[in-house]
């Protein structure tokens, strides 16, 4: 919790919102959000943050993974269809990326995810300690200004927080087309408690290609991929 304030108030940036959602996006939000959204997460509903164990959210003792930021909710889907025996937890504050994800679910039929419409480090905060098999930073908020760096997930105050939910040996993912983001990246997670794998512009054998990366390769940019283990 390294920047809660004692009233519960922490620093965020970024978009909450966007253009007006479709009646059909509404819909799915009122219908389908709370049944996949897991109680403990959000600091008003619990506000001496104690744990959540996974096995409460899935029911059961799969391997949980973490989604950091799942923006339409193509990766998190495809993930879920592809590995049903594991539990997908997604966090993104933005309600548009909620919307579109819930649309994405309804349409996949896939009931092994779980969402939270906010902030990544709420979930961090309460999850135990090594409860996380394998986390994704896919196309983060690249924060170009060099004055806005900090702002980054690809920082401590994000990063020992992902360290201490990740089981030793997790992996941790992150794929994104900005040059200065793979330096940062490079720099601060290994001090973090990770070592670096691989980097480069293949992408793993699973990934599948999301809106933000199509994105990226029609404005000329080439996407890069990192992949970190948990020391």
């Amino acid at each position: 919790m390294s920047d809660l304030t004692r009233e519960g108030w922490r620093n965020f940036y970024g978009r909450r919102f966007g253009k007006t959602l479709r009646t059909s996006q509404k819909t799915w939000l009122a219908q389908d959000l709370d049944s996949l959204r897991p109680a403990g997460f959000a600091l008003a509903e619990n506000p001496d943050r104690l744990p959540v164990e996974p096995g409460t959210i899935f029911g059961d003792a799969r391997p949980v993974w973490l989604e950091i930021g799942f923006g339409g909710g193509e990766h998190m889907v495809h993930m879920a269809a592809t590995y049903p025996q594991v539990g997908v937890i997604g966090c993104e504050p933005f309600v548009n990326g909620v919307a579109m994800l819930l649309g994405r679910i309804r349409a996949a039929g896939v009931g092994n995810l779980a969402v939270y419409p906010g902030d990544a480090r709420d979930v961090m905060d309460v999850l135990p300690e090594g409860a996380v098999a394998k986390a994704f930073l896919n196309y983060p908020d690249p924060w170009p200004k060099r004055r806005h760096h900090r702002r980054r997930f690809v920082t401590p105050d994000h990063l020992r927080p992902l360290a201490r939910v990740l089981a030793p040996g997790a992996e941790f993912r992150i794929a994104t087309d900005i040059a200065d983001y793979v330096r940062q990246a490079l720099e601060e997670v290994p001090k973090a408690g990770f070592v670096l794998e691989a980097s480069g512009g293949v992408p793993w054998p699973d990934w599948i290609s999301t809106r933000y990366e199509q994105k990226a390769l029609r404005e000329g940019r080439t996407p890069q991929y990192l992949t970190f283990r948990r020391g």
